[in-house]
């Protein structure tokens, strides 16, 4: 069964293709693609699956993927840093989450909700000697390097940020605001 035919044509604008763009890539003729989108003929199921498969190959050809949103830069805290440090570094760097690291490897996140929480709940000083592994949450999930927008856009929707890595090493660091600058 076919999706609904009216989506070719916006797809195709949103690729940015001509008609004739796109007939060369599904092999059909641009009168086909003109007179399919006009409504002024019977669709045959093996030219619109090729329309669709075209389509297809092409928005996933230009799918951003997490290497190219990361931030490379990651700003992190070791599970012994004092709270207080924690807080420090937050205001310094305007960023609202920390990955924890214990070495070179993520075992919790902090973030300024949780310092919040922590501190409003237990009636307790950040200035006190408590360390970020003894309130921190759980690590940011982690993605590799192609792993395709959609997915990060379902991921950000339950954490606040994802770490991006490659053979098991860290090299980046993707929030909401980074995808909030390719979307909109």
């Amino acid at each position: 069964m076919l999706p609904s035919l009216d989506l070719i044509p916006d797809r195709r604008r949103k690729l940015g293709l001509t008609q004739s763009q796109l007939a060369d890539l599904a092999g059909v003729s641009q009168s086909y693609i003109a007179k399919l989108e006009a409504g002024n003929i019977e669709p045959s199921y093996i030219k619109v699956k090729a329309l669709l498969e075209a389509l297809d190959r092409l928005e996933q050809e230009k799918q951003v993927t997490a290497g190219e949103l990361m931030n490379r830069s990651i700003v992190s805290i070791q599970k012994r840093t004092s709270v207080q440090e924690a807080i420090s570094i937050m205001k310094k760097t305007g960023f609202s989450q920390l990955p924890v690291l214990d070495g070179d490897k993520p075992v919790g996140s902090v973030s300024e909700t949780t310092l919040l929480e922590h501190i409003i709940s237990m009636g307790k000083n950040p200035n006190e000697s408590k360390i970020v592994s003894e309130i921190m949450d759980e690590p940011f999930p982690q993605v590799s390097e192609d792993a395709p927008l959609t997915l990060l856009i379902n991921l950000l929707k339950f954490y606040t940020a994802i770490l991006v890595q490659k053979k098991g090493n860290l090299t980046g660091i993707i929030t909401k605001v980074d995808i909030l600058g390719v979307i909109a």
